[in-house]
């Protein structure tokens, strides 16, 4: 068992999860649209912890505050959300992979064109926004951030169609990846999905006003209601017209692909009260425990799950098994991502920083450790050493989902392949034995399926996106592919 954590960059708790790195929501033809897009990013923090964003527009002129931080920590100040006036907004909670943390790109990005101002998000990545970066750039583009977001703005100011919905149309046209885009000028809301429907949106209405956000949790925080999900491909547009009234307009693809929704919505991302394309992440997610139960059953004395994500499979697990759930390990919510470990002494306190064992129900039990994914395997092997320290029997990991064995271009930030536990070792045995567990089973990826879908996959036309346990990715990786031909994005240095 390697128990050295020397290495920082090796052992750090950060590296070794999945982070998505935004979620989007707006409102159109609401008095209090911007207090209640604050609202609707609240819901949708944990989509995205490292900065927030609002645009407002109040029928002269467009508004925007963008921070670094939590949304609690800037937009609960009434005087901030009285300067976003207006009956429109839309907002967006970052977690970078495309761009660092610095202030200029944080969306809602703004431009003026000529057919007047657009603010646009998005949540997602493009594949080829890179390639098309290079290719505005070498004709004559200014960018000024690093996110992939501007290069759509760029696409919609060339677009030679004559409103802005069919110059938004033409921009989204000639991207490539998974997405869900807001966009807002004077008078229209709009919303899109990429062709694949890799990541979700959803329509909700309040008081007959029409709400697009990345998760149902933030409608329900601001008590809207839900209407559909947006389709796969299509591009809804709402305007507000000169009586008041709103048109709502929805353009579809002529040849529709079949929906790929991404599998890490249920495994971990979505939050646990939100409905994600039909389905309900909780339920989904003790279904995931139901299903790990039947397919690696041990003997045990409790259940324990990670938390907050190890949860309902933990609950799942233990209903199916008989072995009694417990709250083994709590989580202590008050440390952020961003905890200064400066010295290899406070280093060493590793994983309690953010857990610690409940010794009382830990001590002499053989424990059943219930995971929703392993990345590096890091922190288990922190978690496994603390448990045996509070005294385990035995302990016995059990993970919600299949082994990692590819790197993401969808929009979450995964480590490089070279970094997964899964091809860092030969055998599951390997695994567990760096782990230092007694045991180490992952759910199949049909058990997965199943979980999510109830029924087992179709690898010639496969129902969701599981490109991170299969390698099958749903689209081309035009900026993979060419990697090696992009220069360095280069900024000016500095605090904006």
């Amino acid at each position: 068992m390697n128990t050295c954590f020397d290495d920082h960059d090796d052992f750090s708790l950060d590296d070794d999860t999945l982070h998505e790195e935004c979620g989007v929501f707006g409102v159109l033809g609401h008095p209090d649209a911007a207090a209640l897009t604050a609202l609707g990013l609240h819901a949708l923090q944990h989509r995205g912890q490292e900065a927030a964003g609002i645009v407002s527009y109040d029928g002269q002129q467009f508004r925007s505050e963008r921070h670094l931080g939590l949304v609690g920590d800037h937009y609960t100040d009434p005087a901030m959300l009285e300067s976003l006036r207006g009956s429109m907004a839309m907002g967006h909670v970052r977690y970078s992979t495309t761009g660092g943390t610095v202030l200029r790109n944080v969306q809602p990005l703004f431009a003026e064109l000529g057919v007047g101002g657009i603010a646009i998000a998005h949540n997602g990545n493009f594949t080829n926004g890179l390639f098309m970066r290079r290719k505005l750039i070498s004709d004559g583009a200014i960018c000024q951030s690093t996110s992939d977001t501007e290069v759509v703005l760029h696409l919609i100011a060339r677009s030679r169609a004559k409103t802005s919905s069919d110059r938004f149309i033409d921009a989204i046209s000639q991207m490539e990846g998974g997405y869900s885009m807001i966009a807002m000028t004077r008078t229209k809301l709009i919303a899109a999905r990429d062709p694949t429907g890799i990541r979700p949106l959803v329509m909700g209405e309040l008081d007959g006003k029409p709400i697009f956000c990345s998760e149902t949790c933030a409608l329900d925080i601001i008590g809207a209601k839900f209407v559909r999900d947006v389709e796969n491909g299509e591009v809804i547009i709402c305007e507000e017209q000169p009586d008041g009234s709103i048109s709502i307009d929805s353009r579809k693809p002529a040849l529709k692909q079949p929906e790929r929704l991404c599998l890490f919505e249920y495994v971990y991302f979505a939050r646990p009260d939100s409905i994600v394309g039909g389905r309900n992440v909780y339920q989904t997610r003790k279904n995931m425990g139901i299903n790990l139960a039947q397919e690696a059953p041990v003997k045990a004395d409790v259940v324990v799950p990670v938390p907050d994500g190890g949860t309902p499979a933990a609950i799942g697990y233990a209903q199916e098994s008989g072995i009694p759930f417990e709250l083994g390990i709590i989580r202590n919510h008050y440390v952020g991502r961003t905890f200064i470990e400066p010295t290899q002494q406070i280093r060493a306190f590793g994983v309690k920083l953010k857990h610690s064992a409940n010794r009382a129900v830990i001590s002499g039990a053989r424990v059943v450790l219930i995971d929703d994914s392993i990345v590096r395997g890091t922190t288990s092997v922190k978690i496994v050493q603390m448990l045996r320290e509070a005294g385990a029997k035995e302990v016995h990991i059990r993970v919600a989902s299949p082994m990692i064995y590819y790197s993401d271009f969808y929009g979450i930030d995964t480590p490089d392949r070279d970094k997964l536990l899964a091809n860092n070792h030969e055998t599951l045995a390997d695994m567990c034995k760096f782990i230092g567990a007694d045991s180490l089973e992952f759910l199949s990826i049909d058990g997965l399926y199943m979980a999510v879908g109830g029924e087992k996959r179709n690898n010639a036309l496969p129902q969701f996106t599981d490109h991170q346990f299969t390698g099958d990715y749903p689209t081309r990786l035009l900026d993979k592919e060419h990697e090696g031909e992009f220069s360095k994005i280069e900024l000016l240095a500095g605090n904006g």
